[in-house]
C-alpha cells in the first residue's frame, strides 16, 4: 500500500492526478515529458508514467516568485 501525505495524496501519482495537483492538463505533462521543456522528473515503468509528490512540490517551489 502506498503511504499518503496529510493531504491524502499518495507519494506517487499517475499523470492525471499529477496534472490535477499542478492545475494542468494531463496532455501538458505528456508534452513536457516528450519535449523535455521542464526538468520535471517522472518514473516510467512500461507504459505507465508516475510522478513523485516530492518532485512536484520541488517543481512548484522552484517557480515561486519572490
Amino acid at each position: 500500500m502506498l503511504s499518503k501525505t496529510p493531504h491524502n495524496y499518495p507519494q506517487v501519482l499517475d499523470r492525471k492526478s499529477a496534472a490535477k495537483y499542478l492545475g494542468l492538463s494531463p496532455n501538458t505533462l505528456a508534452v513536457w515529458a516528450c519535449t523535455k521543456k521542464y526538468n520535471l522528473r517522472y518514473i516510467k515503468v512500461g507504459r505507465a508514467v508516475r510522478y513523485r509528490l516530492l518532485d512536484l512540490e520541488k517543481f512548484i517551489e522552484e517557480r515561486l516568485s519572490s
